[in-house]
């Protein structure tokens, strides 16, 4: 019979980290087809796919602020809840989830409320022309309105995870997927809905997903369980939450300010078809990203459980498994990208002259891709170890301090191709930020075990 459920402080570290990261990396990247589906079936749109998948790309700095404030609840208090489950006090991660059910719903009102009646002036911003507004606000529209559903199936779906129950919170983003993939054509196509068909399949999806992740989070096989008595707020449960997922939500959210940055600039310097090409290059870096969050989400309950029990050399064996997977994905990610940015690139679209800038972009885009690996790998085990500071340091680092100055920077350097220099933004961060995380990783990681390991010694 096979094993349903993982003991994240005896079951061999290797196997462990296989039967938690497989299912993880699964499910992140059929999380990211949630949106870059919608993107494939609108850019063969006839006649206009290449001006919807531009509106709708606009779209994705919103987007991408709702999964990051899910992240900054369900990532920081699944690390939470990880950590109190290793020290067997299953009464306080119970108390986490509470909390934080609570709050995503508080998030989901907030969001709505605000961004409806802003939307179009806040697209505008973003980069949307007068061509292409029209598709950004059909679609985000019908977005905003399933912001609960977002919110309960990214965010609650990581207390499924911490638990070790990695192919139920797989199932979670798989059948929801499924459900997008299916209704997508069937709205777009055959009911001629358009934006507004994709962004309805893509409601439909997360909504069925949400209800998924609240029957098992209510049933009889979870070990943390959504109870009435923790539903409500308590500022000492939640700021540590907030503390330690504001590392992810950063690095999420700031991909909205680097998606209007991009936008606005290329938008300037070389018009509508250089923001196209820009949604196609972020969603294949999306999927691609993708696979790193999965690794991290594999790794982290192991590493926040055996943190928290004092099983430390198993906290350094994950960390070495995590790492080397990641250094080889990244380097095999980057040459796909490289040697074949054209059968990328045409899942999104077929007209030459956007698939011809898209590719040239590309290969600008993602050419530092093959450092990511550290960067993603040190920065989330620095998450799952409760590092609230340097995990916001690092968060901060690649997307506020590097590359978005770098995106209006560089096209002052670099006039005779402006285009050019707004792409380049994104390697040279990449490179730096990679670069300093590793070695910041290499002299606190072991400064953390020890001063763990005299705690341990004290108690």
């Amino acid at each position: 019979m096979a094993k349903r459920t993982n003991d994240l402080g005896k079951d061999p570290v290797p196997q462990l980290l296989r039967r938690l990261a497989l299912p993880a990396v699964t499910a992140q990247v059929v999380n990211a087809l949630y949106n870059i589906v919608d993107r494939m079936y609108l850019g063969h749109m006839k006649p206009d796919g290449d001006m919807a998948i531009t509106g709708v790309g606009v779209t994705f700095a919103v987007i991408m602020f709702i999964s990051a404030l899910s992240a900054l609840v369900g990532m920081g208090g699944g690390s939470r809840a990880a950590i109190r489950t290793g020290e067997g006090r299953t009464d306080l991660a119970e108390e986490i989830l509470g909390n934080c059910t609570l709050l995503i719903l508080i998030i989901s009102v907030v969001v709505m409320a605000v961004f409806l009646p802003l939307q179009r002036p806040m697209l505008l911003l973003m980069g949307a022309s007068e061509e292409t507004i029209g598709y950004a606000v059909d679609y985000l529209t019908i977005y905003l309105w399933g912001t609960v559903f977002v919110q309960i199936a990214l965010a609650l779906n990581n207390f499924i995870t911490t638990q070790g129950f990695s192919t139920t919170s797989m199932l979670t983003v798989v059948i929801g997927a499924v459900i997008n993939i299916v209704l997508d054509p069937i709205f777009i196509f055959g009911f001629d809905m358009g934006v507004r068909g994709a962004a309805l399949a893509t409601i439909i999806a997360q909504a069925v997903s949400a209800v998924w992740v609240l029957a098992f989070l209510t049933g009889k096989r979870t070990r943390l369980k959504i109870r009435l008595k923790y539903l409500r707020l308590k500022p000492k449960i939640l700021l540590p939450v907030v503390a330690i997922g504001v590392a992810p939500f950063i690095m999420q959210s700031t991909e909205s300010l680097v998606n209007i940055a991009f936008n606005s600039s290329l938008l300037k310097y070389g018009g509508n078809k250089f923001v196209g090409a820009m949604t196609i290059c972020s969603s294949i870096m999306q999927v691609l990203t993708m696979i790193f969050q999965g690794l991290a989400q594999g790794a982290q309950p192991i590493v926040g459980y055996n943190y928290g029990s004092g099983q430390l050399d198993r906290v350094r064996k994950t960390f070495r498994l995590l790492i080397t997977a990641g250094i080889i994905y990244s380097v095999a990610g980057c040459l796909l990208v490289e040697l074949f940015p054209h059968a990328f690139v045409a899942m999104f679209n077929d007209k030459p002259e956007l698939v011809e800038a898209a590719v040239w972009a590309l290969r600008i885009y993602l050419a530092c891709f093959f450092m990511l690996g550290v960067q993603f790998s040190c920065q989330q085990t620095f998450v799952a170890l409760g590092q609230a500071k340097v995990s916001l340091f690092l968060a901060l680092l690649r997307k506020i301090i590097l590359v978005i100055p770098l995106i209006y920077i560089l096209p002052h350097i670099i006039t005779g191709d402006q285009v050019f220099a707004v792409y380049l933004a994104e390697p040279v961060a990449d490179f730096l930020a990679a670069a300093t995380t590793g070695l910041m990783f290499a002299w606190k990681f072991p400064r953390i075990l020890r001063r763990r390991e005299m705690e341990l010694g004290k108690a």
